[in-house]
């Protein structure tokens, strides 16, 4: 965990699909979809980016209990 930048945008990217699993949950909108069309590459893109960000940050898990490190 010592890139910085690289668990700064995994984090952003992870809030984000949580964020829009959120809408989806709720209001049934998915905002990914809205912005860049149903499935499209663009959206599919952005689907697996945050998959691949969210199975790094399960690395997280290991540093929990290393504070003083």
């Amino acid at each position: 965990m010592g890139n910085k930048y690289l668990d700064g945008t995994a984090l952003t990217l992870v809030i984000i699909g949580a964020l829009n699993w959120l809408l989806i949950g709720i209001f049934r909108f998915d905002l990914v979809a809205f912005i860049f069309g149903d499935m499209s590459w663009l959206s599919r893109i952005i689907y697996a980016l945050v998959g691949i960000c969210g199975l790094y940050l399960i690395s997280f898990y290991m540093h929990l209990g290393n504070h003083g490190e």
